[in-house]
């Protein structure tokens, strides 16, 4: 609710502006004299004050000026006698934002009121913005400075400036659409679409129609013509996450696209040319993908012109101080905090933790720090890490509960085994989830289950 604080010594203006803006669904509060007045404007942290010149003790300038410099985004309103206006205008090179004259009409105030807060938050949207656009030109900073992410940030210049198709590979959440952005906008093509899909996220049956799109009429529901991802993507750079889960037929007729150039929607005869340099990730070791025959032979070799490896964060977490700096600032803007650092044993403990979920683990777990956090550094009492500090103490604890249990309880060994195997089982399962980014058709396939069996492992085990 917007906070309105009235700094006035007439009672019943008092009462006249408290009513109004109540029944406007302001939160107010009000102060008679100077000192009141800028004790509620520090303590109350209000969006905008409605301050009278005339008051006892302190005026109006006076505590304008306190104000500006309580570095807060307080709008100001001066209310003023007919007689004072002059001053009035002097008050707003002091920094009010406006002033109003008494008497005055209620709606006039309701409307300089309201065009004064629009203003303000069409400054902090703008400043928020660019700030934002800051951050997100650290794309280079935002990988780290050890020497696995110097030698592919190189890997990106060089192949960058040419058309060859690339395939990145690394674990979830190592940054492999990071580096995709980057090879594209480092490219000739930067300033045409960079256009990213999952296809593991997409079902089999809309794998043709979401990438080469579709005529009207060419399926029942098809009302209108659409175009795919390769269309849209057309000048541009296409960027094919998590290729290895494309069916067989699917690849089959991408490798045919980048031999022809040409694509056909589903439901046409008349092939179009396209121009699109692709770019495809997968998580799993593609080489062998195809020594299995999970993937085609013929559409690697086709797309196998140059090849980035991406190293899990516990690999290089040397960089992890400077990725937490970056997060750190991001989650900042995002929940309009200013947490100002993360405290040396909250470093140490980030850069202990094994990151099963790499860099998008870490920029969840600070983002959640952020907004738990209540001091203004990042403490471990912050830190919420999906598979605990560490494994050597957690075993350690797990010992004196199952032992206690047996002692004290009067449990069997029986009963302890069965609670450490749904333990470990259900870790095991999270783990591998995080992994496939919560893909349950590939998790199930890498557990060597079906999918209902799944389901009823994960409720089961209270798996969210």
């Amino acid at each position: 609710m917007t906070k309105i604080v009235i700094v006035d010594d007439n009672k019943n203006m008092q009462v006249i502006l408290q009513n109004l803006l109540v029944d406007e669904g302001y939160e107010v509060i009000s102060a008679t004299n100077g000192k009141d007045g800028l004790k509620a404007i520090i303590e109350q942290s209000p969006d905008l004050v409605l301050l009278d010149i005339r008051l006892p003790e302190m005026n109006g300038i006076d505590i304008l000026q306190q104000i500006t410099k309580l570095e807060k985004e307080i709008l100001v309103i001066m209310i003023t006698a007919y007689g004072d206006v002059e001053t009035a205008v002097e008050t707003m090179k002091l920094g009010a934002y406006d002033y109003i004259t008494k008497p005055f009409v209620n709606e006039e105030l309701k409307i300089v009121i309201r065009k004064a807060l629009d203003t303000n938050e069409l400054k902090r949207e703008v400043k928020i913005l660019r700030q934002k656009l800051e951050v997100k030109k650290n794309d280079d900073i935002l990988m780290g400075n050890s020497p696995e992410i110097m030698r592919i940030l190189k890997q990106v210049e060089l192949v960058a400036s040419t058309d060859m198709s690339v395939i990145i590979q690394g674990k979830s959440g190592t940054g492999k659409e990071v580096i995709a952005k980057l090879i594209h906008k480092k490219s000739k093509r930067k300033n045409e679409s960079f256009i990213p899909i999952d296809c593991g996220a997409i079902p089999d049956t809309l794998v043709e129609s979401e990438l080469f799109g579709y005529q009207k009429g060419a399926f029942t529901g098809a009302s209108s013509a659409k175009k795919g991802k390769f269309e849209i993507a057309n000048g541009g750079t296409l960027f094919l996450d998590e290729i290895t889960n494309l069916p067989p037929s699917a690849q089959a007729k991408i490798l045919r696209v980048i031999q022809e150039k040409k694509i056909t929607k589903v439901g046409s005869t008349e092939p179009e040319n396209i121009d699109v340099r692709i770019i495809v990730a997968t998580n799993l070791d593609i080489i062998k993908a195809v020594q299995e025959n999970n993937f085609r032979d013929d559409l690697f070799h086709r797309l196998n012109e140059f090849t980035i490896v991406l190293p899990q964060l516990k690999e290089r977490k040397n960089d992890i101080p400077i990725i937490a700096e970056q997060f750190l600032k991001e989650a900042n803007i995002e929940l309009e905090k200013n947490i100002k650092g993360f405290l040396p044993k909250t470093m140490s403990t980030l850069e202990s933790y094994a990151w099963p979920g790499n860099v998008r683990e870490l920029k969840h777990v600070i983002k959640k720090a952020v907004l738990l956090e209540e001091t203004d550094h990042i403490t471990t009492n912050s830190l919420e890490l999906e598979f605990g500090l560490n494994q050597k103490n957690i075993f350690i604890e797990s010992l004196d509960k199952y032992y206690k249990m047996i002692t004290s309880e009067g449990s069997s060994i029986s009963d302890i085994t069965a609670i450490v195997s749904a333990e470990m089982e259900r870790v095991l399962i999270k783990r591998i989830l995080v992994e496939t980014k919560y893909n349950k058709s590939r998790t199930a396939q890498i557990l060597g289950i079906d999918r209902n069996t799944l389901y009823s492992k994960l409720k089961k085990l209270e798996i969210n």
